[in-house]
């Protein structure tokens, strides 16, 4: 079983048997989805909608209007850049 040692900045270097087995390359991104009490590594390949699904929402959270949140973000961006 590979083992992976966290540093004191959060880091690890993942094991090369795993890279090799997850096809993992330099640079290559990877989601971590926690899963009950563990966390499972993923590749990240392709684009964003190759995620989806991977974060879960709290249990009686309502799915989010994202254009209002977008909007709403403009709003603030320009309020702060406008100095108010």
């Amino acid at each position: 079983m590979p083992i992976a040692v966290l540093t004191s900045k959060g880091q690890m270097t993942i094991p090369k048997e795993i890279r090799k087995a997850l096809d993992l390359k330099p640079e290559q991104k990877v989601t971590i989805v926690i899963e009950d009490d563990h966390a499972v590594i993923k590749p990240l390949k392709g684009d964003i909608l190759d995620i989806g699904g991977t974060v879960k929402a709290p249990v009686g959270d309502h799915p989010s209007d994202f254009r209002k949140i977008r909007e709403e973000v403009k709003k603030r961006i320009g309020r702060k850049a406008a100095g108010k």
